[in-house]
């Protein structure tokens, strides 16, 4: 499954603490962007010419257009 630069995903945190850290592309794959979610908080974000993957540490849901995550599932 390809994922295209400019995809829109949303994470929604179902407990505090959610990490959201962002990932380059390139040869060498480096963290460049960490954020920190609480219970209930969205984000919403996108693959850009800088970032190629997302980890999500955490209790949350995530949304594509591929479909729904769920974390615990």
């Amino acid at each position: 499954m390809e994922t295209n630069q400019g995809d829109y995903f949303v994470i929604k945190a179902k407990d505090n603490g959610v990490h959201v850290i962002g990932l380059t592309r390139g040869q060498d794959t480096r963290f460049h962007h960490t954020e920190k979610l609480d219970k209930g908080e969205v984000m919403i974000a996108q693959f850009t010419e800088h970032t190629s993957a997302v980890k999500v540490r955490g209790k949350a849901i995530i949304m594509t257009r591929y479909g729904t995550i769920d974390t615990e599932q």
